[in-house]
């Protein structure tokens, strides 16, 4: 049933956000040099890595200063990209990797390997379920960029903190998960996206 969801969901979230899709394409290009899209490793079901799909938000080679990003005015940010992080709209490729079956629409997000080598016992068990686009953390951490652009030192607060607390919302949702509580997640999701 979840995987069904998933395969239609996503198919037709493409064909309806195909003229969005393009409005964008056109923006990101005008706005800065580079491609359209970034892909970067993920880490998902069972341990195995993936090319996770968003819209270039970012300077290209930015990554190589930091796999974080601090505050929505980040330097590495570019205008376009300000707002498209500010709305989640840079996600939305994602409904790609939902449509190959590599995500689904709901489940824990999925980690860059580097954090994922520092889960426990315990933390690891997210990666028995397929990662998603949307879940309980995505909710509760909207505005984590902006909790990090606080922070004296991001990566040590991401790591000790916003991380485990994540990850156990993530082992949260996996005890409650069904296709009610992905349908409330989905539509919350929405809301906030427009709050």
């Amino acid at each position: 049933m979840k995987r069904l969801f998933d395969i239609v969901f996503s198919m037709l979230m493409l064909i309806l956000l195909s003229p969005f899709f393009l409005l964008i394409s056109i923006l990101i290009l005008g706005d800065s040099r580079g491609g359209i899209f970034f892909g970067q490793t993920r880490v998902g079901l069972n341990g195995k890595h993936f090319l996770l799909h968003k819209f270039r938000t970012m300077k290209p080679e930015s990554e190589g200063a930091g796999q974080l990003t601090v505050g929505a005015r980040d330097s590495r940010i570019t205008r376009i990209g300000y707002h498209l992080r500010k709305y989640k709209v840079d996600e939305l490729p994602q409904l790609w990797n939902v449509f190959v079956g590599e995500m689904s629409m709901v489940g824990p997000r999925p980690e860059v390997p580097r954090y994922v080598r520092l889960y426990n016992a315990e933390q690891q068990k997210v990666l028995l379920v397929k990662p998603g686009i949307t879940d309980y953390a995505s909710l509760r951490f909207f505005t984590e960029n902006e909790l990090l652009a606080r922070a004296e030192d991001p990566e040590r607060v991401y790591i000790e903190e916003i991380m485990p607390a994540k990850l156990a919302l993530n082992l949260k949702y996996i005890e409650e998960m069904n296709f009610a509580t992905d349908i409330r997640i989905i539509v919350a999701t929405v809301a906030r996206m427009f709050s």
